[in-house]
């Protein structure tokens, strides 16, 4: 987790100090359910909390010699406490501790993040709505195709981000999870009722059957749909860096007073932010494939995955909630040149329009090979000769045999290709 990409208040969430702070609360959660049980006497759990402290520096001093975070946690929490230190970690076992803390931990972060996707959805709805009849040239394989709308373009983006959402909430509900079973997680030493207890304390899901830890693939679900939300917007930064080049310049990324584009080149304009998306977007997905891999685990548990999501979990969350708000200014700030996407027709001789006219042609009778050859022949003399598509129609005998010139300028009428797209927007109650 570097500094230059992490945000507030992402990033102090991961700080050793609250992440102490977390596993003192599940400890503190435990000995009220014993004080409830009647295990422990009443007022322990509240005077473990007056006497604790969380002292990062002590922790680790303790750490070098004891090589155990969570004993190093407990020896130095405890070192002022009286009998009641007795009560403190009592039947538990490190991933207690440690997992019960993660669930409170995730639940909180991706409650962040999912208020972050939720504005985003909003800017690109609004972008949607802006430009729902703006006409722009679709294309496939990098190449013109026919007309369409911008709107709907980024009606595209907002419908992938609705399914992110959807899959983000479900996956709030998985990793909200906590276990308080002990070792190998059949309550040998602790009662299944602690648990049900520390779960309402916490309010979190019990994990209904645990080994030593939570099942992971639970955070590797987690790590996919992070991995899907920030391939959609890699999927419109990528659109953005495409259409930002100087021979399109339909799109351009915001540009702030001060802002500088190469430190040679005066005159730059470059998609940084873009293109620092889509980096962001492969590393998430590196992380993905690293939650799986931390699955499988030998028997009831080892540590394999420990390093690894110290590493991943911090790093993906935050990734995420700042490619998240980043994106958001984008779609926010994003340069829309209509006047671009209208010029873009001419640069392909308006040959966009070619299917309507052999659609044109099938109405009079001619077979569909014949109207595709003929209008074909047409194109082709268009790109050879770079001579506007609309004009060598008129002028083409066996095209006027079938059509006169109002009949082929109609056939260049953009709004054709837009009739459709209320449609299209009503399906999203728009």
């Amino acid at each position: 987790m570097i500094e230059r990409y992490s945000i507030s208040p992402m990033k102090e969430i991961w700080s050793e100090e609250e992440k102490f702070k977390r596993w003192l609360e599940v400890e503190i959660a435990v000995v009220k359910a014993y004080e409830k049980l009647g295990v422990a006497p009443k007022g322990t759990a509240s005077k473990i909390l007056k006497k604790a402290v969380v002292d990062v520096e002590r922790i680790k001093e303790v750490e070098k010699v004891v090589d155990h975070d969570v004993i190093a946690f407990i020896k130095s929490v405890t070192e002022n406490m009286g009998d009641e230190a007795k009560y403190f970690h009592m039947g538990l076992t490190s991933s207690d501790v440690i997992d019960t803390a993660l669930g409170l931990t995730l639940k909180k972060v991706v409650k962040i993040i999912l208020e972050a996707l939720e504005k985003f959805i909003d800017s690109l709805k609004n972008l949607a709505i802006t430009h729902k009849y703006t006409p722009t040239v679709g294309r496939t394989h990098g190449v013109h195709a026919e007309p369409t709308s911008f709107g709907l373009k980024v009606l595209s983006w907002y419908s992938e981000a609705l399914r992110n959402h959807k899959r983000l909430k479900s996956a709030l509900s998985e990793v909200s999870v906590m276990k308080i079973s002990g070792a190998v997680g059949n309550y040998a030493n602790i009662s299944p009722e602690v648990e049900k207890i520390v779960a309402e304390i916490l309010d979190l899901e019990v994990e209904k059957v645990s080994t030593q830890i939570v099942p992971r693939d639970r955070i590797a679900n987690l790590l996919s749909v992070f991995s899907l939300i920030a391939a959609g917007i890699e999927r419109i930064a990528l659109e953005i860096r495409l259409l930002q080049r100087t021979e399109v310049l339909e799109l351009q990324e915001p540009f702030k007073k001060g802002q500088r584009g190469s430190s040679a080149m005066p005159h730059k304009k470059n998609p940084i932010l873009c293109e620092r998306l889509c980096g962001m977007a492969r590393l998430l997905r590196s992380y993905s494939q690293a939650a799986f891999e931390n699955i499988a685990l030998w028997h009831e548990r080892d540590i394999s995955h420990s390093s690894v999501e110290r590493v991943i979990l911090p790093d993906a969350t935050n990734i995420i909630y700042y490619m998240l708000i980043k994106a958001d200014y984008l779609i926010k700030n994003l340069v829309v040149n209509t006047d671009r996407m209208k010029e873009s027709f001419e640069i392909s001789h308006n040959l966009v329009f070619s299917q309507r006219v052999m659609l044109k042609l099938l109405e009079k009778g001619l077979s569909r090979e014949e109207a595709y050859l003929i209008v074909q022949k047409n194109a082709m003399k268009s790109w050879n000769e770079r001579k506007d598509f609309r004009q060598i129609l008129k002028t083409d005998p066996e095209i006027l045999k079938f059509l006169d010139i109002n009949d082929i300028d109609e056939l260049f009428n953009i709004d054709y290709y837009l009739r459709n797209v209320d449609e299209v927007f009503k399906r999203f109650g728009l």
